[in-house]
């Protein structure tokens, strides 16, 4: 089965949680945490990946905390996975040709690289923005789901 790490999958929630506070100044990783259920000490090492990318900034103290670098449509998922998982393949040959003798005249390879160019494709198309909207999308038809 083909999975994404953890870091990506809960890099993408962190950032959305920041996505959804923009504008609101540093969020504390405390706060992150609780609305997320992800430990803090994790979200930390997250988060200091995506500072050293550029997607984010920090500060200390008491109104201390984390904020994104750019406005959320200037973001996308993509950058978020890269900035996590570094160059994401289905198959080694696909990012390095040279790993494989055969690479030059496999058919399978090239399905690979097509695979590759479309999820990239996915991820680059979809801003945090884009995310946030679905977000808000999704809990009006929940709430209207409740009035029922």
């Amino acid at each position: 089965m083909l999975r994404l790490s953890t870091k990506g999958r809960y890099g993408a929630r962190v950032m959305l949680d920041l996505a959804m506070h923009y504008g609101e100044g540093y969020i504390s990783i405390r706060d992150i945490a609780r609305r997320q259920g992800i430990s803090e000490g994790y979200l930390e090492h997250l988060l200091t990946l995506l500072r050293s990318q550029g997607l984010v900034s920090s500060s200390r103290g008491v109104q201390g905390g984390y904020m994104l670098k750019k406005p959320p449509r200037e973001i996308t998922l993509g950058m978020v996975i890269q900035a996590l998982e570094g160059t994401f393949s289905l198959v080694e040959c696909v990012t390095s040709p040279s790993a494989c003798r055969r690479a030059d005249d496999c058919v399978t390879r090239e399905i690979w690289v097509e695979v590759n160019r479309k999820m990239s494709e996915v991820l680059d198309a979809v801003t945090l923005q884009d995310m946030v909207q679905r977000t808000d999308e999704k809990r009006r038809q929940q709430a209207v789901m409740y009035e029922i």
